[in-house]
């Protein structure tokens, strides 16, 4: 009877403890319930209507680009603007992912408000809600972090709180790749391209010091997804803000589309500092940093995720090239329903203001 009793004891302070430990999770919460799907039967429902509206559009992009569901993507760059806009984005690019861990390159939109910049920013969650289960926080994280210099980042939970931009797609990802994807959230503050050009070679080192420690390919085990919406154009709805630099009419718009693509050319093909560095000088003032020259959100998201992986390639010796698989914006074809699902949109989509996008991979 004593043995019996110390037995359990013993089960009752394990189960004490798995409890408090339960209870302890820091598990990130929704940002955004309206224009992202959150519950898995909206996914469901989403990628149905996506494929009954774009399912032909779809196949003939990636027939004619060679993609093929062997196809693996090492980086990916995606759209984060409501699903309803952005729509057959996310399927067309993302069905390519593979690994199931994702180092994930965010914007910090209101990064401005927590007086955040110059540095990366990561948190301690771990775990972020998902629409198919709660997506795990990667171990790598901490790993990379131990690697970094110390002025090379910040923790702060309460920017990545309030950030929607890697939250987007995880639904998508939980779906192609497998709803036990783990992650890495770094955002991307306000920063020039030389401290890019200092943080990189440390972030993509540690990268490749982990990868090795633990046997990760790049494409199959590990891959990087960055996240941003192309322009954001218009004369209306922009906080006051005029952003029609061509005019807010069919003209202006065809103006910018194709200044869209001229951006979009230092992302794709061969990748290189100085492709990024050229992208930078067409998004930001080149006498202020913090200020636009161009309204791309992902201006500070998009060349630190690449130039990562540019010297990530170098540490690999695995050379990667990048292809424009799509361009769309919110009124080149149409919204897909979502109001009868429980969602929404968030903004306007009409030829005084709409968003860009663009659905690159690497390989």
């Amino acid at each position: 009877m004593k043995k019996l009793g110390i037995v359990l004891i013993v089960l009752s302070l394990l189960i004490a403890c798995q409890n408090k430990t339960t209870k302890t999770m820091k598990i990130r919460n929704f940002v955004d319930t309206v224009g992202f799907a959150h519950k898995a039967s909206q996914v469901d429902t989403l990628l149905v209507r996506i494929d009954k509206m774009f399912g032909d559009r779809i196949k003939h992009i990636r027939d004619s680009l060679g993609i093929t569901p062997q196809t693996t993507w090492k980086v990916a760059i995606s759209p984060h603007d409501d699903h309803a806009y952005a729509s057959y984005l996310y399927p067309l690019l993302l069905q390519n992912i593979k690994a199931k861990k994702l180092i994930i390159f965010g914007v910090a939109h209101k990064a401005w408000k927590l007086k955040l910049q110059d540095s990366l920013i990561f948190g301690t969650f771990d775990y972020w809600k998902g629409a198919f289960g709660n997506v795990k926080i990667s171990p790598l994280r901490n790993e990379i972090m131990s690697l970094l210099p110390k002025k090379d980042y910040m923790v702060n939970d309460s920017m990545m709180a309030i950030e929607h931009s890697i939250e987007a797609f995880l639904p998508f990802l939980q779906k192609f790749v497998g709803p036990d994807i783990e992650i890495v959230p770094i955002l991307v503050p306000y920063m020039s391209y030389d401290r890019m050009q200092e943080i990189a070679p440390d972030l993509a080192n540690a990268i490749a010091t982990v990868m090795k420690k633990h046997n990760l390919q790049w494409g199959k085990d590990l891959a990087i997804i960055i996240s941003t919406d192309a322009v954001h154009y218009g004369d209306q709805d922009w906080g006051g803000n005029n952003f029609a630099y061509y005019g807010a009419d069919s003209a202006g718009y065809e103006k910018a589309v194709a200044h869209e693509h001229e951006i979009i050319a230092t992302l794709t093909g061969q990748i290189s500092p100085e492709k990024v560095k050229q992208f930078t000088h067409y998004t930001v003032q080149d006498t202020n940093y913090k200020e636009y020259k161009w309204t791309w959100c992902g201006r500070y998201s998009v060349p630190m995720g690449i130039l990562t992986a540019y010297y990530l390639s170098k540490d690999l010796g695995q050379p990667i090239q990048g292809t424009l698989l799509d361009y769309a914006t919110s009124i080149s074809h149409p919204t897909v329903k979502v109001e009868d699902i429980g969602m929404g949109t968030t903004a306007p989509a009409n030829i005084h203001h709409w968003v860009g996008y663009a659905a690159i991979g690497y390989k």
